[in-house]
Order: C-alpha cells, then structure tokens, then sequence
C-alpha cells in the first residue's frame, strides 16, 4: 500500500506521539497504539468469486495489521479482531509486546515442514501450481494461489499427477498435503520391493 508524502508524514508524527504516550503504563491496548481508517477505492484487478473488496480500511501504524469493512466502524472492529490474534500469538510464542509507534519486525512463517523434501516442494509449485516458483511456509495452503470458491480443480491436478487423493485434507496445508504425497510415494516403494 503505497501513501502520499502526507499521509506518511502524517502517520510518523501520529506514531511518535503514540510512543511517547507508551512510557505512561507498562502495557498497551489497541488505543495506545496509532492507527488509522481510510476510504479505499475498488481495484477492478482484484476479483474473484471468493473475494469482496471492503470501501475501509483500519490500520496500525507501522505494523502488517488492517482490517477492512464497508463502513468505518466495521473495518476498526476487524482490526480490533486481528490485532487481538497477534498480541495472543506473541504472548503464546512468549514473545514480547511491540511499544506503540515503533516499528513491527516482519516475521516470516516457519518453512520447517514444507522444506523437509525441497525436491517435492519444488516440482509441486511448478507442476501443480504452475508456477516457476513460489516462497511457501508451513502457513501456506492451496487457497493462497487461486479465486476459486473450492480446491477442486488443484486436488484434481494432484490426483492426475501423484494418483493421491487429498480432497479429505479440509485446510489445504501445503504441508499436510506434501506429508500425504510422502507416505504414499514410500508405501509405493515398499509394494515395489
């Protein structure tokens, strides 16, 4: 998301009074922190059947943290939702609160078990992705590379080209899906020997 030189210098002025304010009490709430709701305009490039697009957006200032909704409020009840998930996630991973106005580090998802077989990884984003190639987590599942309402026309390409149904794997984990791919390529091999 792009901002005017205004809107940026706007929103650093915003976060440094926020961090200012931080030093008052030791721990922080969505209000402490800065954040902002704008109207957005429809991107005509953005569209699916599974996707709507939202006229607001709400954000935390120097944070990966929005929410969207039709009216204003509903995009700061979105981003009340999703910002009560990180805190929760970070006091879980016991991981400290981020001051408010600072900066939020970019934290990647864990590649441990997509990255278990890198040969598999590879050839499953060309062949069935049908892409060159694609940063995949343990995070990531078939619906973060298409519109569609359903996964059916994905499970059918891997049914083709594995001959392993996972259509019975509801959240579509990479990983989940790769581990199945695995079991049945080695129950293969002990059938062959």
């Amino acid at each position: 998301m792009a901002f005017s030189r205004t809107t940026r210098m706007t929103n650093q002025i915003l976060a440094s009074w926020k961090w200012l304010l931080s030093f008052r009490k030791p721990e922080w709430a969505l209000n402490d922190y800065p954040f902002r709701t704008v109207m957005q305009e429809a991107d005509p490039a953005f569209s699916g059947p599974r996707f709507s697009q939202h006229r607001y957006r709400a954000y935390v200032v120097n944070a990966a943290i929005t929410g969207s909704g039709d009216t204003p409020e509903e995009a700061m009840v979105v981003l009340a939702e999703n910002f009560e998930s990180v805190r929760q996630l970070r006091k879980q991973e016991e991981k400290p609160a981020i001051r408010p106005g600072a900066n939020w580090p970019v934290e990647f998802a864990s590649q441990e078990k997509v990255s278990s077989d890198e040969t598999l990884s590879e050839e499953f984003v060309q062949k069935v992705l049908g892409l060159e190639w694609a940063w995949i987590s343990d995070e990531s599942s078939l619906w973060d590379f298409h519109t569609d309402q359903t996964n059916d026309l994905l499970f059918a390409r891997i049914l083709e080209i594995y001959g392993v149904d996972v259509s019975d794997i509801e959240s579509a984990r990479l990983w989940a899906i790769f581990e199945r791919l695995k079991l049945a390529k080695s129950a293969e091999s002990d059938r062959s020997t």
